[in-house]
């Protein structure tokens, strides 16, 4: 574990706290140990805190000067991170801390991940907290917990106990972009059932490959292949021509994952086995061209078997489950026209699989417009209905819209400017951040999102920027000291 390993860096405060958190495991689900450590440190200060029964943290800072009439400001982060190591790696991510070092500018932790999203909002907030010389007006510093892991500590918070209405949310990873928007979101399942019938002929299975898959929120506007719905515009354009009945389709992982895998079994007569295998070859032709060399590890396998006695979706249900696959949609469905060039509204088709008497999919709807979302759920709905399908929404959570007239934005960016000599970006995200829950909580909350530059988060190359952390710092500290 590492013991002193950032003593020298600046800024000093920071990365001591920084330190200090990374001693402590917590991942996802495993964070109590860290919120009884802000309670603890809370306690030490003699200032308010609460803890919830989730282990959120609300601490409590008075203004840097006595006399200030300023309201409070809230700053906001998360205290659990993706713990994952390498295989390599003897450590167990749910007991030990990290071991960090530095290597060329960055803080990184050996063959783990480095838990900087979102500990460095933490380690700021507590220098903010602990701090006897920064100008500040009162902090209301609110830490939640399983962010990761679908924002669970964001959506049970009491935020009656906050005063404050501007929120700086600690949560970006690129320093100079100020995020003003997030998408909200919710899954949606659909359940087609099927009647089987035995059947006997040549199963071909078709396994779609390679695809490059991805992050819905952040790699939804690439343009990349899905591989549940190539699979659906292949076993069309094959029943188009050929006879088929399906028996099976599944792939994918997680609702947010673009699906770079599909699998398929149908069954067709022995004399349109070869005819099938040339539609198949004829389609990734076309594939090929169309993605013009962007999914260069796309691969579609065909292997073909005789079989007796499988028992096969009748036409009717083969039909439904087809026509399903063709017409729900997929992808980004509209771009922000506000802010030019970013997505509003997207759906991502991301898990399929078949059960005896149905076929069971899992998508999950973004927008950054809470209308859109509702629209998306009436779309989802009518191709539910229409293939005499089951469809329901499962979870959610709000958009967060951009605000047209933010005094916090203002003040944000002009401090940017006087520290950086240029403007920021100032742009919204098509993933969720809990700025999201917090709004549907406390709507009249003006909020932006900032951070130092982090990079490969979520896995074991993930690395913290040190210069960029002293500059965010002097940032964070400027802008506190107008709102003071």
């Amino acid at each position: 574990m590492s013991n002193n390993i950032l003593a020298d860096l600046q800024p000093q405060a920071v990365f001591k706290y920084f330190e200090q958190i990374c001693a402590i495991p917590h991942g996802s689900g495993n964070v109590k140990q860290i919120s009884d450590y802000l309670c603890e440190f809370a306690k030490e200060r003699n200032l308010w805190f609460k803890q919830d029964e989730s282990y959120n943290v609300i601490i409590k800072k008075p203004a840097s000067n006595s006399e200030s009439k300023a309201a409070p400001v809230i700053l906001q982060g998360h205290i659990d991170m993706v713990a994952v190591k390498t295989n390599d790696k003897v450590k167990d991510m749910e007991k030990d801390g990290l071991d960090l070092y530095i290597d060329d500018g960055y803080v990184k932790a050996d063959r783990t991940t480095l838990g900087a999203d979102d500990g460095i909002a933490v380690a700021y907030a507590l220098a903010i907290l602990d701090s006897k010389d920064v100008c500040h007006p009162p902090i209301e510093a609110v830490f939640t917990v399983d962010e990761e892991i679908g924002m669970g500590g964001a959506e049970n918070i009491d935020l009656s106990v906050l005063k404050g209405k501007k929120l700086i949310n600690i949560d970006s990873e690129e320093e100079g972009i100020l995020t003003v928007g997030c998408a909200g979101g919710f899954g949606y399942n659909t359940e087609i059932p099927v009647t089987r019938e035995n059947a006997e002929g040549e199963k071909i299975s078709i396994r779609i490959h390679g695809l490059l898959g991805g992050h819905s929120g952040a790699e939804i506007h690439k343009q990349r292949g899905n591989g549940h719905k190539m699979m659906g515009r292949l076993l069309n354009h094959v029943s188009s021509e050929t006879d088929i009945r399906l028996i099976s389709i599944a792939g994918g992982t997680k609702n947010n994952v673009i699906s770079s895998e599909c699998k398929a079994e149908i069954l067709v007569a022995k004399e349109d086995a070869d005819k099938v295998k040339a539609s198949v070859a004829e389609l990734k032709a076309t594939w090929d061209k169309e993605f013009l060399g962007k999914e260069p590890g796309l691969t579609v396998d065909v292997e073909e078997e005789s079989v007796s006695g499988v028992a096969v979706m009748n036409a009717e249900s083969t039909k439904r489950v087809i026509t399903y696959f063709v017409i729900c949609p997929n992808g980004v469905q509209c771009y922000d026209r506000e802010l030019e060039g970013l997505v509003e509204t997207s759906l991502n088709l991301g898990i399929v699989e078949t059960t005896k008497d149905a076929v069971k999919l899992e998508s999950l709807v973004r927008s950054s417009m809470e209308s859109k979302k509702a629209d998306m759920k009436e779309i989802l709905d009518t191709c539910a209905q229409a293939v005499g399908a089951n469809g329901k929404v499962q979870g959610g959570y709000p958009a967060w819209e951009y605000k047209v007239d933010s005094e916090l934005r203002k003040v944000m960016v002009e401090t940017f400017v006087e520290q950086y000599g240029k403007e920021p970006v100032v742009s919204t995200i098509h993933a969720g951040l809990e700025c999201g829950l917090f709004l549907g909580k406390k709507p009249d909350l003006d909020c932006v999102s900032m951070g130092p530059d982090l990079l490969d988060i979520h896995s074991f190359n993930e690395k913290l920027d040190i210069a960029s952390t002293q500059r965010t710092w002097e940032y964070l500290k400027g802008v506190l000291a107008k709102l003071k």
